[in-house]
């Protein structure tokens, strides 16, 4: 195992890669259970240092996406307040296209009430009028039949003079 130490990435200037970092199990109680005491605190500063490495390699990337997806995040809530005004505002459109169909509907009822007073309004001055004409008719029709009475009354008076009266004797 001693033999990889100078095999590795870092012997030769380049950054570790975490593929070279990883042991197996077994590798690993090898290097534990002989390897002296000096060589333990070379494997932890060297475990820290690749994960500063790592760190460092990865985490400013990982901070930028982490920024990238919280403005991403603010952008969508942007943008859902905006989707819900545009929805409020075409709900208000609808809204509006009822109130005119309503306005429109109400004209054309409020046309139809004109035209039904109208005619109720003709047709109360033809009843008054033929209330009038029949109440003349009737007058008539009673001044006739009131003449008629008085006609066969002379008739019969008349002809009641027209009867013979037996002569009185004196």
């Amino acid at each position: 195992m001693e033999g990889m130490e100078d095999e590795g990435p870092s012997s030769q200037g380049e950054p570790p890669h975490i593929e070279d970092v990883q042991l197996s199990a077994e590798e690993l109680m090898y290097v534990e259970s002989s390897a002296p005491l000096e060589n333990m605190c070379e494997y932890k500063e060297a475990v820290h240092k690749l994960t500063e490495g790592l760190l460092s390699h990865y985490l400013p990337g990982l901070q930028n996406s982490k920024r990238t997806l919280q403005e991403l995040t603010q952008n969508q809530l942007i943008l859902l307040d905006t989707l819900d005004q545009e929805v409020t505002k075409f709900r208000d459109c609808n809204t509006l296209l009822d109130l005119n169909s309503l306005f429109t509907e109400a004209k054309v009822y409020h046309n139809k009430l004109v035209s039904i007073r109208k005619e109720m309004i003709l047709i109360h001055e033809r009843t008054t009028k033929l209330k009038k004409r029949a109440l003349k008719l009737q007058q008539h029709k009673q001044k006739e039949a009131l003449e008629r009475e008085h006609q066969r009354e002379k008739e019969l008076e008349r002809e009641r003079q027209l009867i013979a009266k037996p002569a009185k004797r004196t």
